[in-house]
């Protein structure tokens, strides 16, 4: 097998329900190789922590910049890669389809579809016009010589939705249409989570934030992967914040003691 065919295929292994996989979303190189270094089994990419580091808003880069990031992110470890293509930059199906197309051709191990049309007058896609998104989304990630996996978003809770019964109608939708990953970000309330779960026949990936259950009773819950989305990446320009407000208030250098976390994993990782 290649070694991107081998990617993907430990990849969909990876998804257990019960023994969920953690998958922290790296922004840029270097901390894609900080994770593996740390002995993480898979990574993804997230559109709002690349943005920060172009000085941008989350959904301001273009197809070009995202899907040059997801090649350089694939080709920086050895870990399965997937990668966050927002609505795949595309409103018709076979713009979708392009564009797994080529993200699958980056070397990634699976890549992600949402319903988020971007606009204001209609923020979600009508089902079946999502489904037929979903669908071409899904032949496209499975047609080639590397079927790699397809997540599903519903973003209806991210987007100020907050219905469940149409969550979870999606999910079905988009599980009928070929997706192999299945995913509502932010919907984390215990007897929510038991509902959708209970509901559908794919994986389910929770986007962990305040308030949501632990790993351990996420994977009690049956839930099969953990994402962390772009707050890490904005954790860690949080840090840079305190670091240099440190700096100036008080002439202090506290931030040492950060850097002295990462220097190690660093030294083990990072070549030369």
């Amino acid at each position: 097998m290649s070694t991107q065919t081998a990617r993907a295929a430990r990849f969909r292994q990876l998804h257990q329900p019960g023994t969920p996989l953690l998958m922290p979303n790296a922004w840029d190189v270097g901390s894609a190789v900080l994770f593996a270094t740390l002995g993480f089994e898979a990574l993804a990419t997230t559109s709002g922590g690349f943005a920060v580091t172009r000085g941008r808003h989350d959904g301001a880069l273009s197809r070009t910049e995202v899907l040059a990031h997801v090649a350089d992110l694939a080709g920086a470890t050895d870990v399965p890669l997937s990668a966050d293509l927002e609505n795949c930059f595309a409103h018709d199906p076979d713009g979708v389809a392009a564009t797994v197309t080529e993200a699958v051709a980056c070397g990634v191990a699976g890549c992600s579809v949402e319903d988020f049309s971007g606009l204001a007058d209609q923020p979600i896609y009508e089902l079946d016009h999502a489904a037929d998104r979903v669908r071409a989304a899904a032949e496209a990630a499975h047609a080639g010589p590397v079927p790699v996996v397809l997540t599903a978003r519903a973003e209806n809770y991210l987007r100020g939705r907050p219905d469940l019964g149409d969550t979870i109608t999606r999910l079905q939708a988009y599980q009928d249409a070929g997706a192999d990953v299945l995913f509502a970000p932010t919907v984390v309330d215990p007897a929510d989570l038991r509902q959708l779960l209970g509901a559908v026949d794919r994986p389910v990936s929770v986007l962990v934030v305040p308030g949501a259950p632990t790993v351990g009773e996420l994977a009690q819950l049956g839930v099969s992967r953990i994402s962390v989305g772009g707050v890490i990446a904005v954790a860690a320009y949080g840090a840079a914040v305190q670091a240099v407000t440190e700096l100036r208030t008080q002439g202090t250098c506290g931030y040492w003691d950060l850097a002295d976390v990462a220097r190690p994993v660093m030294a083990a990782g990072f070549t030369r």
